[in-house]
């Protein structure tokens, strides 16, 4: 495989994925009277014998099994020679179909009669590739539903509310209307070939995405998902506007750094350049996910634009954590910005911490595997979260608990999820040769949130799930049961499907394309629910945008090539944008080391 040039260029497209044409071999010829009584016989008990495997063999639906919903696939159009010979091959489709439509699926020989009472007989297979392509249609479906919903009902808001059919929005984008949907579905759109509403997108933001107004945001989630957003967009398509862009908001972003240690406001407003810390984040102090997770952007910032401020900023953040010290080795979540101290001693790989350590192996294969200082910082960490945190339960499941004053708290959150593909994508360059640990470790992580999801009703994760007197994998209070469309599972799925391909990852990803468009699709698009462990669940009315930039990709590249962006060449932001690896031949950083 090629390695694509790093710049883009305006005409790069990302190569259509398409199954090769499937063919069915068949053999022709003619039959004497008794040759044609004898295969007849067969037929007969060959179905016999499917149908009554059909009524009286044991429903597998409960084993473990590669089932992809065949009931909705399409065999392949056979080009035929004669018009005569269509109608009878139509027969046989839909024949096919309707023996698909069970959960036993069998081999079956046909036999038809032609003109001259001839035989064609063929074996009916379902190739891989074929089931995949029907998979990436339907969430190509899913995500137009989404889509169109949100522009017909929210168009120009942040995100939508698909049972009120109307725009949302929440504080971390302040109180204006910056499109978020809009921005974090771009190149969403574009890998599933969505062009036309890529167009739709791109026309909106050239037109209307202003950042001069009077609004305080969220510094990291702004980041993750407009700057990610509007990068990817520019790598991906090579539209110069996304880049420019995406300048614009970084500079509206620069004054938040303006504290007495260096590190970053949560929030900042655009207009004034005024920031501020949340009041319930342990007096004050900024968050280590949210001012640990600006690395990529800020270097792909300095990289386009040649300005060093951006990368400067990361950098000091890095260097400063490196000087202080850790209880046990933990990064606790809270620093206070103007002591430059920590804050309550709460450590977690789940929500408050998550793509700190992220972003520390992302930092590293960003720069082409040179910035050694990244991938030891995050071995060392990860070292710690294996001595602290991590434990198995007494059923057998590895879990990550949370670090609370000395104390672990046996909780893992659907935040943390995450953690299983990220162990997975380290593996490979992990000292002392644990690669193959840190792998089956990743593995287990995966079954462990498989199993968060197959213990409720609806087969979707709860928010957080305990380990605790007698109960696994499952939720406890009331507020801890419900699923707002998140992705962290379904990022594991796919991380660990592309580094071993077991086929069941992209099984348990097909369970969940089915429990979300069953119980989160309603007609104005898809909502969370507060429930999962209800049969009637109710909805959260909430059609996030993460929903379109992180879920809906995630499923839609766990059942694809391995050659849609391939890992060697690009890193994925914590909001699923992709961006391109920094090949030292095109670019020297400070602090790297330059390898020829």
């Amino acid at each position: 495989m090629t390695t694509p040039a790093l710049l883009p260029l305006s005409g790069r497209r990302i190569p259509t994925l398409s199954p090769g044409a499937s063919s069915f071999p068949h053999h022709r010829a003619t039959l004497r009277l008794s040759e044609k009584f004898i295969l007849l016989l067969i037929l007969s008990a060959f179905i016999t014998l499917c149908f009554g495997a059909f009524f009286f063999l044991p429903d597998n639906s409960k084993h473990k099994r590669f089932d992809f919903g065949l009931e909705d696939v399409l065999i392949p159009h056979i080009e035929s020679e004669k018009e005569a010979r269509h109608s009878s091959r139509q027969v046989i489709h839909e024949l096919i179909d309707g023996f698909i439509s069970s959960t036993k699926p069998c081999v079956f020989m046909f036999v038809f009669i032609g003109q001259e009472f001839s035989t064609l007989a063929f074996e009916v297979y379902f190739p891989a590739e074929l089931v995949t392509e029907n998979t990436r249609n339907k969430l190509i479906k899913m995500m137009k539903h989404a889509w169109d919903s949100y522009r017909q009902y929210g168009w120009g808001h942040n995100e939508l509310k698909p049972i009120a059919k109307k725009g949302h929005s929440t504080n971390i984008f302040g109180n204006s209307q910056m499109g978020a949907t809009i921005v974090d579905a771009l190149d969403t759109l574009y890998i599933m070939g969505l062009h036309d509403e890529f167009k739709d997108a791109q026309e909106w933001i050239e037109q209307n995405l202003d950042f001069s107004v009077n609004a305080e945001v969220s510094v990291f989630e702004v980041n993750i998902r407009f700057i990610g957003g509007l990068l990817a967009a520019y790598y991906l398509s090579g539209q110069e506007v996304f880049k420019v862009k995406a300048v614009q908001l970084a500079e509206k972003l620069l004054p938040a750094f303006n504290t007495p240690t260096g590190i970053p406001w949560a929030m900042v407003n655009l207009k004034s350049g005024v920031g501020r810390n949340w009041g319930w984040a342990s007096a004050g102090s900024s968050i280590l996910a949210e001012f640990g997770t600006l690395h990529m952007e800020f270097v792909h910032l300095t990289y386009l634009t040649g300005n060093p401020a951006y990368y400067q900023k990361v950098m000091h953040i890095r260097k400063l954590l490196a000087k202080m010290d850790r209880p046990n080795g933990l990064y606790p979540n809270y620093l206070n910005p103007r002591t430059g101290r920590w804050g309550q001693h709460h450590t977690s790989v789940g929500g408050l911490g998550d793509s700190f350590y992220e972003y520390l192996l992302k930092a590293w294969l960003m720069s082409d595997k040179t910035d050694t200082e990244a991938r030891k910082t995050y071995d060392d960490a990860i070292e710690a979260i294996e001595r602290h945190l991590i434990r198995k339960s007494n059923g057998g499941l590895t879990f990550i608990g949370e670090w609370k004053n000395g104390h672990l708290e046996r909780k893992m959150g659907h935040l943390t999820c995450f953690a299983g593909g990220m162990f997975a994508l380290g593996a490979d360059g992990s000292p002392d040769d644990k690669a193959g640990h840190y792998l089956q470790l990743g593995a287990e992580i995966a079954h462990t949130c498989h199993e968060s999801y197959d213990r409720t009703v609806l087969k979707l994760g709860p928010e957080a799930f305990k380990f605790d007197s007698g109960l696994e994998a499952v939720a406890v209070r009331q507020n801890e049961k419900y699923y707002i469309l998140r992705p962290e599972v379904i990022e594991t799925y796919w991380y660990m499907w592309r580094f071993t391909h077991d086929p069941k990852y992209r099984q348990w990803g097909w369970e969940a394309v089915q429990a979300i468009d069953k119980y989160c699709r309603v007609s104005g698009g898809f909502s969370g629910v507060k429930d999962v462990y209800s049969s009637n669940p109710t909805y959260d009315d909430v059609q996030q945008s993460f929903f379109l930039a992180e879920t809906l990709k995630y499923l839609y590249l766990l059942f694809s090539s391995d050659e849609l962006l391939p890992l060697e060449n690009w890193v994925f932001n914590t909001e699923a944008h992709p961006l391109p690896v920094l090949h030292q031949g095109n670019i020297t950083l400070p602090g790297s080391e330059t390898q020829r």
